[in-house]
């Protein structure tokens, strides 16, 4: 389980500035928990394909973190906190976001059990894996998808529709970037946090909506120049509901938002 933060803007920003420094402090604070790696994709003023720093540690006083996120401009940009999937190695390999074929991706769920997620990559597919989290398979599959989608964002949708046809319960939600666009996913069907999980979010004194809605996305327009994509759990932004089981697309030209059900007629 993760959170997970995007920015769009259309002038090169910080991802701190983007949402405020007391916002990203909430954000940071959620490393009681989610302190099993951090990773960073962002795409800067020059545009072309995101480029990805990762890292196993927390991001709780790291220095490279503090770094990526206050003082780097970019014109979108995403931030993964890990909770590490029990019997998954915290190492870089199994940090978010992975990236490839000019795309970076983000996931916060979990897809068990593995085995027909497994029978989905295609041998090219595998070889290319560098670590064992079913995220980077989820990752896979869009990828192979978007060699026949018309583009990006249905490349995801296809993926998306194609997963919760085998995993009815499971949480899809990721952010993927890339081909002049931030996309979000809002799939948590009717997913549930485990006891164990429920009772180490309770001991960590996390906010309260970690218990009463953990998996849900929402966005948020702190500025005329800014769009805000944002796990529950940290920030005071005027946040508002993503459609349930959709798939949204933000163009980083002018910050237009498209919406589309996961599972289209």
């Amino acid at each position: 389980m993760c959170r997970l933060l995007g920015v769009v803007s259309t002038a090169p920003i910080s991802v701190s500035e983007a949402v405020g420094g007391h916002v990203l402090k909430d954000f940071v604070a959620l490393t009681k928990v989610h302190g099993d790696g951090w990773g960073m994709a962002h795409v800067d003023e020059t545009g072309g394909a995101p480029r990805v720093e990762v890292s196993a540690g927390s991001a709780l006083d790291d220095p490279a973190f503090a770094a990526a996120v206050e003082s780097r401009p970019l014109t979108a940009g995403m931030v993964h906190l890990r909770w590490a999937t029990n019997g998954l190695a915290v190492q870089p390999q199994n940090s978010h976001p992975f990236v490839a074929d000019g795309v970076a991706m983000a996931h916060n769920g979990s897809i068990k059990p593995t085995g027909p997620l497994d029978e989905l990559i295609e041998p090219a597919t595998a070889a290319a894996l560098r670590g064992t989290t079913d995220s980077e398979r989820y990752f896979g599959v869009i990828r192979q998808h978007r060699r026949t989608a018309p583009d990006l964002a249905e490349a995801v949708r296809r993926a998306v529709a194609q997963l919760r046809a085998l995993y009815p319960e499971a949480c899809l939600n990721a952010l993927v970037l890339g081909e002049g666009q931030l996309i979000a996913v809002h799939a948590h069907a009717r997913s549930q946090l485990p006891a164990e999980d429920i009772e180490e979010i309770t001991a960590a004194d996390l906010p309260t909506e970690h218990l009463e809605d953990y998996f849900a996305l929402r966005w948020a327009r702190p500025s005329d120049s800014a769009v805000v994509i944002g796990s529950t759990g940290f920030g005071d932004l005027d946040w508002q509901a993503l459609p349930p089981e959709s798939v949204t697309a933000i163009s980083m030209a002018d910050l237009s938002m498209n919406s589309v059900p996961v599972m289209a007629d």
